[in-house]
């Protein structure tokens, strides 16, 4: 059996979730997604395969994010193609090509479209599989996913959205470092890859369905650079998949040899670079605050008080039992390319009061158009829905941008850069986004007006300002820099995306339009950084 796709969920939540929120209907999702998949990654996407439009050959001079320099992790000089050593890697390439079964071409065919591509697809589909808020227990409490015991339930993590947007921010941040690192050591030594060296290994490398290897040097490889480096990220990250996620790694290494793209010893030095890099970001990770932002039961008491000591109404779950509030300090957690004083100075302004005429027209207005949903309205809701059982927002523009991707035939080190710099402007969104939601904790609309009957799930978390709104706005932001033609497009699905919230009926107007303002700036200083990067003066 499959994973479910982002569709089949959302069936799924379309017809267990009526009012949304409650303990029933939410256990009774996790069991229907559950039984429809089992513990293995399926792919859902069929992407063209064509030859980088660019070699990008002074990508190692890119500016780096969290290594030092791109020779940070030495690359040793490797045996030259005329030496002894080079004829016996050569001879154990045709081995491995003598041996071709399907099962190898189906991964040559899989593999070539990318393997950027690829590990985003796979950890996009990993977060649907981890998108499943636990149930509550038979006392009326819930357990928390717990990353010193992945396998037990509920299973760690619960891949909701700012955990999500964290992740996907880690992994392309990896991978863009680890592949910068590799471009660095390619054109220093410049080993060209076993297919074009020799003309027999090319020629049984097409038989066997792959694209001609090119002119880009072999050494290290950087379809093992992506294995290496995305595997020891996603382990980290979805532990109880680490089965699953080596076995991906070591089939885009052995299709790579297959493909007459790689020797043993191009694989050996890109997943030995690939690893390091990796352990360096998670030491990263390890320190950003995330543990924390889970918080505590006083916290959350805390922020209750807070708000009513303002003379507010406090957001409360509506949830039958009270769900504990989604990561309140998530707002802390360490943003990528904005400092804490910096964080602060982009955020919106404070929300309007419960008692006040504008949050009395703002109900009345999301009352209404819940009342008078147009098909059309409708459909727009469900399509940017993205909750349990999903890729979650941020993956939902990872999916968007892959498209993107894919078309312009970008090297793999460029295709790292873009979904880094999505990625990144994503999670210093979601980090701004929780920090003004639980700064205000503001009610959701249903709760304010219990008649309001929401038509999507309703999230467990304060309403100001809308995450969708913060998430699009920033990407929108940085796909339109990166591929301008497209730019208005990507505005036109971001506000689409926002407006979604209020047909949905779980968002006010003012949350929708200072979350778009609030994603603009953070997409504009993710922007700046790119501007600066060395990448866009090739």
């Amino acid at each position: 059996m499959r994973v479910p796709t982002m569709r089949t969920v959302r069936g799924l939540l379309r017809t267990t979730t009526g009012r949304v929120g409650t303990g029933v209907a939410l256990a009774a999702l996790a069991s229907a997604a559950l039984a429809s998949c089992d513990k293995h990654v399926s792919p859902v996407e069929s992407l063209p395969v064509a030859p980088a439009a660019s070699l990008d050959a002074n990508a190692g001079a890119w500016r780096m994010l969290v290594l030092t320099g791109p020779d940070q992790m030495p690359v040793a000089a490797p045996d030259p193609v005329g030496s002894a050593a080079y004829a016996a890697q050569l001879d154990s390439v045709r081995q491995v090509q003598a041996g071709v079964t399907d099962a190898d071409r189906r991964a040559v065919a899989y593999w070539d479209a990318g393997g950027v591509l690829r590990w985003n697809e796979i950890e996009r589909e990993l977060t649907a599989r981890f998108n499943l808020p636990p149930a509550p227990g038979a006392a009326g409490t819930y357990p928390i996913p717990s990353a010193a015991n992945p396998f037990g339930y509920p299973q760690f993590p619960f891949a909701n959205p700012p955990y999500a947007a964290r992740a996907y921010s880690y992994v392309a941040v990896a991978q863009y470092e680890a592949l910068k690192a590799a471009w660095f050591a390619k054109f220093r030594y410049g080993r060209a890859a076993p297919g074009v060296v020799d003309a027999k290994v090319g020629d049984a490398a097409v038989a066997a369905g792959a694209a001609r290897p090119s002119a880009l040097p072999a050494y290290p490889s950087e379809a093992a650079v992506l294995a290496g480096v995305s595997s020891e990220m996603l382990k980290l990250l979805f532990p109880a998949a680490v089965d699953d996620i080596a076995a991906r790694a070591a089939e885009e290494q052995r299709a790579a040899l297959v493909a007459g793209t790689a020797t043993p010893s191009d694989l050996a030095a890109g997943t030995a670079l690939g690893r390091a890099v990796a352990a360096t970001v998670i030491a990263r990770a390890k320190a950003d605050g995330m543990g924390q932002a889970v918080g505590t039961p006083a916290l959350w008491q805390a922020l209750t008080d807070s708000a009513t000591a303002r003379g507010e109404v406090a957001w409360v779950s509506q949830e039958a039992p009270a769900r504990p509030p989604m990561l309140p300090n998530f707002g802390s957690v360490k943003a990528w390319t904005l400092t804490s004083a910096q964080v602060d100075s982009l955020l919106p302004p404070a929300p309007p009061s419960a008692s006040s005429p504008q949050m009395a027209a703002d109900l009345a207005e999301v009352k209404r158009t819940v009342a008078n949903l147009t098909r059309n309205q409708l459909a727009v809701a469900q399509r940017w829905n993205d909750g349990a059982g999903t890729y979650t927002p941020p993956g939902h523009w990872n999916e968007i941008a892959a498209a993107y991707v894919s078309g312009a035939r970008m090297s793999e080190v460029r295709a790292a850069r873009t979904f880094a710099l999505l990625n990144m402007a994503m999670h210093d969104a979601a980090v701004g986004c929780w920090r003004v939601k639980y700064r205000y904790v503001t009610p959701r609309p249903a709760q304010l007006d219990p008649s309001i009957k929401t038509v999507i799930g309703l999230p467990n978390f304060p309403s100001y300002p809308s995450g969708h709104s913060t998430f699009s706005a920033a990407a929108a932001e940085v796909l339109g820099h990166v591929f301008p033609s497209a730019a208005t497009t990507f505005e036109q699905q971001a506000d689409e995306a926002g407006i979604s919230r209020l047909y949905g009926g779980i968002h006010y107007r003012t949350d929708i339009t200072n979350g778009k303002l609030h994603g603009q700036r953070i997409g504009a200083a993710v922007v700046r950084l790119a501007q600066g990067d060395g990448a866009e003066h090739e």
